[in-house]
Order: structure tokens, then C-alpha cells, then sequence
């Protein structure tokens, strides 16, 4: 079974073109969509559903900058330990702490310039974390990227709680 990456003829690499990306799985797309199956026996129709929900996956993962790099990392054998490795660097859990009273004092004050700014900031972290993670991944050291990783999910949670803030102040 193919990768995803090979599903759409590309590179295994995090930095792809996302034109030829979009491309690629119009062209899948076209092939296997279930209206050109219309005639077909149950088997064949089965078979189309199922490359392209693949197909559809495939693209979702790899358009995402966060899934393309999780997904890397375990193509690569490294798994990225979710659940059961939490532990994260001293400085960037310091950080986690300033932001969190950050968002509460802006939450207890409804102070919308306050969230503002830690979103900017949130965001500001997230593009750097995103090419600390595609240097480590076009290096090949899918372990360190992989910490990378889980701290990125730290910081797409903490950006849903920010968004949360925001819409319950808006609101």
C-alpha cells in the first residue's frame, strides 16, 4: 500500500508544492469518484469509496502542516508518543504558564487588545515552532522533530482555548 506521499507522486519531504499537492489529488479524485462508477458491480463501487476516502485523507494529512509533520515521523518509525510522553522543555513550559495567566487576566478584564496580542504572540510561536519542525524533518531527525511536534500540539490546544476567550467576550 502506498503512503500518502506516494499516493500523489511527491516528495517525502515536510516543504511541498501545494499546488502540485492540489493538483495530484484532483487528478485521484477524478479517477476514483463514485460517479464514475455508477454502472459498476458492488465490488468496484466498494473499491472507489474506499481510495477515495483514502484519497481524502491523504490530502487533509499532508495539506496540514501539523498532520504532514506527525505523519513524517511515524513513516519514519518515530512514534510520537502522545499519550504517554508529556514531558516538555523547562523553558517552553514556562512559557505555557505565562500565556495561561495571560489568557486569564484577559478573560477577567474582557480585554480584547490583551487577547490580541497573545494571539499574535501564540501565532509568532507557532510559525517558528512549524520551521524549527520542517528543518529537524528535512535533516531526518524525526525524534527531535517529534518533540516538536507534541509541543506543537500545545500550542494548537492553547489556541483553541484562546479562541474559546475570544468568542465568550464577543459574544
Amino acid at each position: 500500500m502506498k503512503n500518502h506521499f506516494e499516493l500523489f507522486h511527491l516528495p517525502q519531504k515536510f516543504a511541498i508544492d501545494m499546488a502540485a499537492l492540489d493538483s495530484a489529488f484532483h487528478e485521484v479524485q477524478n479517477r476514483v469518484h463514485p460517479d464514475k462508477f455508477i454502472n459498476a458491480g458492488d465490488t468496484e463501487k466498494r473499491v472507489a469509496m474506499q481510495w477515495a476516502t483514502r484519497a481524502n485523507e491523504a490530502y487533509r494529512t499532508l495539506r496540514n502542516p501539523f498532520k504532514r509533520a506527525a505523519y513524517l515521523c511515524e513513516l519514519n518509525g518515530v512514534d510520537l508518543q502522545i499519550q504517554s510522553n508529556t514531558a516538555m522543555p523547562r523553558d517552553f513550559l514556562m512559557q505555557q504558564m505565562e500565556w495561561r495567566d495571560e489568557l486569564e487576566e484577559a478573560k477577567a478584564d474582557r480585554d480584547l487588545a490583551a487577547l490580541e496580542g497573545l494571539e499574535s504572540d501564540l501565532r509568532a510561536a507557532r510559525k517558528k515552532k512549524l520551521s524549527d519542525i520542517a528543518a529537524l524533518l528535512d535533516a531526518d531527525d524525526f525524534v527531535a522533530a517529534a518533540q516538536g511536534v507534541r509541543q506543537l500540539m500545545f500550542l494548537e490546544k492553547f489556541g483553541e482555548e484562546v479562541e474559546a476567550v475570544f468568542e465568550k467576550i464577543e459574544g
